[in-house]
């Protein structure tokens, strides 16, 4: 049985790259915001990440997602994370976020619409809308993470600006779209 496209299946889909393109933008703030201090600073304990090896990995487990499920899209080069510096974060997590937004409008296009395997497209894990799902809450997680740490540091970012990441409605007109209702 074939299903086919319908208009809620577009916009579902338009709304899901919109959000990834959202979830780009609270990153970019984020960075922007946090003090310059804190971007190397050396978590408290004996383990965990700095704030710049947390965006690197995000911009490298990006590049992971987009080898696996669209491995004939070009990928942006690694960040170190020892040795980026928050300008070369930005830039890469840009560069990532477009070829991340490539490979989720394939993915969500209706099976009749998609083609795998012949023409360098992967199947992904987990397919579609929930890789999405997936990507947003990775990186969402690790949002939480850097904030948290900005904190420990006794840097942490004010009620203003921390609130503003939540602030969906001008992000997502930030970004160029219409917010959904």
């Amino acid at each position: 049985m074939t299903r086919r496209t319908t208009r809620n299946d577009s916009d579902l889909r338009r709304v899901l790259a919109e959000t990834f393109a959202v979830n780009e933008r609270m990153n970019q703030f984020l960075i922007r915001h946090l003090d310059d201090q804190l971007w190397e600073a050396k978590p408290p304990g004996k383990r965990g990440r700095t704030i710049a090896a947390i965006f690197a990995h995000i911009h490298n487990i990006r590049r992971k997602w987009i080898r696996l499920s669209a491995p004939q899209l070009s990928l942006p080069a690694p960040l170190g994370p020892s040795r980026c510096t928050k300008n070369q974060a930005r830039a890469a997590l840009a560069a990532s976020s477009r070829r991340c937004l490539e490979m989720i409008e394939h993915l969500l296009k209706s099976p009749s619409e998609r083609k795998f395997l012949r023409d360098g497209w992967a199947k992904p894990w987990p397919p579609g809308a929930a890789m999405v799902t997936y990507m947003i809450s990775h990186e969402a997680h690790h949002r939480g993470q850097i904030m948290m740490l900005a904190h420990q540091l006794g840097s942490p970012l004010s009620r203003a600006i921390g609130g503003q990441i939540w602030n969906w409605e001008k992000l997502w007109k930030e970004c160029g779209f219409s917010c959904p209702r």
